[in-house]
């Protein structure tokens, strides 16, 4: 069983920037595939940011795309997601989520992960 905290949300002006970090009990080794994803209120959860369990290959959607970044160090068992140029429809929950890793492959839909944070909330003001 794989525990996931987020932290680092809050609030920050348009243009700002925040780092999200999500600490889990075990890994985030190439063991598992993490990925953030983001629910706004009365919105579906959206894929924002996935990295490889079997490789450091990254992908991130055409709306965060050249604003986030995705990474991990897994001397830390940390996952980060750095946002830039946060505008206010980038305020959302943010969620840290985790999957045994079955191959190289990213996955984008919530159904796909085991594992989930708590989430923690961004806010951007305009």
């Amino acid at each position: 069983q794989v525990q996931l905290v987020e932290y680092g949300g809050g609030l920050v002006q348009a243009g700002g920037s925040l780092r999200l970090s999500c600490v889990a009990s075990e890994g985030p080794d190439s063991n598992y595939a993490m990925a953030w994803f983001r629910q706004a209120p009365g919105k579906e959860r959206e894929f924002v940011a996935g990295i490889s369990g079997r490789s450091d290959r990254t992908m991130h959607p055409d709306s965060v795309k050249g604003r986030f970044t995705i990474s991990r160090d897994g001397a830390k068992n940390t996952l980060y997601l750095q946002m830039d140029s946060l505008n206010p429809e980038d305020t959302a929950v943010y969620y840290c989520a985790a999957r045994a890793a079955r191959s190289v492959a990213i996955a984008t839909t919530a159904v796909s992960y085991t594992y989930w944070g708590q989430g923690t909330r961004v806010a951007v003001s305009s």
